[in-house]
């Protein structure tokens, strides 16, 4: 029997005519020349670019910076407001 043929990634395999999955549909088996085995060993995603990590996690820190700012905006011009309700209720509980 020859050897087979993978693609340089292992996800495709050559069987003299046409290239096919070396990877079940359902990701459980691969395909190693001979057989279906199980995939004993989960593959780990690649690791993304990191300019793009770091603008995600400069958006995040953008964000959360954004609602702090609106947090103590709405504090500073509601505060009295607030603090009036939470009386009102102390007072209702306390008659």
């Amino acid at each position: 029997m020859p050897q087979s043929q993978f693609s340089p990634d292992g996800l495709w395999w050559w069987t003299g005519s046409e290239w096919k999955p070396a990877i079940s549909p359902d990701r459980r088996w691969r395909w190693n020349g001979a057989a279906w085995v199980p995939l004993a060993v989960q593959q780990m995603p690649q690791a993304q670019d990191p300019a793009v990590t770091a603008g995600i996690i400069l958006g995040g820190v953008g964000v959360l910076v954004f609602v702090l700012f609106l947090v103590i905006v709405i504090l500073l011009t509601m505060g009295n407001q607030i603090s009036n309700v939470f009386d009102n209720v102390v007072t209702a509980l306390g008659s």
